[in-house]
């Protein structure tokens, strides 16, 4: 009887996504499912939501938005906490208030992802996870446990596509947000005081974060244009 060398594959990481906008749900699913070693068992819109499915599959990680429509992220974990779920929890939100951050660390939440945020972003923070989740064993010192901990904490923020810059992203996103019908591009670069072709690349970049969305615009004479609407962020 021969015995096969090779190393046992891990598990894959197992990742509910809890997210009320059924667009960003679909966005954050996709990107789980691009990271190696991790895969998304399921999505959920509410808290009682991700309660039954935490009851039907196993779950290692939550990736949750802290805004749903019957409880706020961070009373969620609490409830799960209390009844004794051990998943960890990635926060999802687009809220800045340190206090929230602060509660949330004695809750379980790991790792707190800002909206609007890039596939290269939500990818490090799991792959920072995942060399967190995969340390086991006694710890031989005080350096080895800082070492473990140090993995969950990015030293630099994920870096934006080249040619677009953060001040910039944030004022198209706000010009953006503040119009609920929506801009075409040239309306963007009106806005904002960019050239049409850069107000274009910073609304691709928002559809493939999933935070906006894009239509043709008709009733013009000539081609139509593309209209981009803010998907709702919390």
């Amino acid at each position: 009887m021969t015995t096969d060398p090779r190393p046992a594959t891990p598990d894959p990481i197992r990742v509910l996504v809890v997210e009320d906008d059924p667009v960003a749900a679909d966005a954050h699913m996709m990107y789980v499912g691009r990271v190696p070693g991790f895969t998304a068992v399921g999505k959920a819109h509410t808290g009682a939501e991700a309660r039954r499915a935490l009851d039907r599959t196993p779950v290692d990680l939550l990736l949750l938005d802290l805004h749903l429509p019957d409880v706020h992220g961070l009373q969620l974990a609490r409830t799960l906490r209390a009844a004794g779920y051990q998943a960890d929890v990635i926060a999802v939100t687009s809220a800045r208030d340190l206090a929230v951050v602060r509660e949330g660390v004695s809750l379980g939440v790991v790792q707190y992802v800002l909206k609007p945020f890039t596939f290269a972003t939500l990818r490090d923070r799991l792959v920072r996870y995942a060399e967190f989740h995969a340390a086991a064993g006694e710890a031989s010192s005080q350096d080895e446990v800082d070492r473990a901990l140090a993995t969950l904490r990015a030293p630099n923020p994920a870096a934006l596509p080249k040619g677009l810059s953060a001040p910039t992203l944030e004022r198209v996103t706000v010009a953006l947000r503040d119009r609920a019908e929506g801009l075409t591009a040239a309306g963007v670069a009106e806005a904002v005081g960019i050239s049409r072709i850069t107000a274009r690349r910073y609304l691709e970049h928002l559809v493939d974060a999933g935070r906006a969305a894009r239509a043709p615009q008709y009733g013009h004479v000539g081609r139509p244009e593309l209209q981009y609407r803010w998907v709702k962020a919390h």
